[in-house]
């Protein structure tokens, strides 16, 4: 062991009263959001959307909660539906219950659709339809997204406000654990040996 290693082992057992320099590989205990954690505000805000809300879908709760991870996640309608086992429709579905909406769900602009709408909260599809002379599925899709929005509005997108928090805490959470078990004198002991016995 060299002067300088002599020099920080002293100095780290003069200012901690420990006899020993180096640190177990212990569980740490905080606040930080685990996994379960994470998950666990997921299905509970999911299940009071589903209380508060009129839901179109079927999927049950867990389901649910997998759509709104993989959807922050940025993985496609398909990929979702391949992992909660139904089809992307269903999946697309699934989002808007859930108040998360892509950029490219409306085909037709919601703009024109709405202009077109008689009734904002109750649109006459044919009406529509023959207003922004489009394909009737295509506004039918665009209808949903303006339903949609509609509601996320009336709700204040306090949901998606809910669900990016959690995930925001659990990606918070990787980020400092990766980072946990770090003693702080990697500067004062750059370029010095390490591996030594003390």
């Amino acid at each position: 062991m060299d002067e300088k290693t002599e020099e920080l082992r002293d100095l780290f057992q003069n200012v901690t009263d420990e006899d020993t320099v180096t640190e177990s590989q212990a569980d740490t205990h905080g606040s930080l959001a685990s996994e379960a954690d994470v998950e666990e505000r997921l299905r509970d805000t999911v299940s009071t959307m589903r209380d508060r809300l009129d839901f179109q879908t079927s999927l049950d709760t867990d389901a649910l909660a997998t759509v709104v991870r993989r959807f922050y996640a940025g993985d496609s309608d398909a990929e979702v539906a391949d992992e909660v086992d139904v089809d992307a429709e269903t999946v697309r579905d699934a989002r808007h219950d859930l108040h998360l909406v892509r950029d490219d769900d409306a085909p037709v602009d919601l703009d024109a659709v709405r202009d077109a709408a008689d009734d904002p909260t109750d649109p006459d599809l044919g009406t529509v339809v023959d207003r922004v002379d489009a394909d009737p599925a295509a506004v039918e899709r665009s209808l949903a997204v303006l339903h949609t929005r509609n509601e996320i509005q009336r709700v204040n997108d306090r949901y998606r406000a809910e669900f990016e928090n959690a995930l925001r805490d659990r990606e918070l959470s990787e980020r400092l654990t990766a980072t946990v078990h770090e003693d702080g004198l990697d500067d004062a002991t750059e370029g010095q040996e390490t591996d030594v016995d003390m």
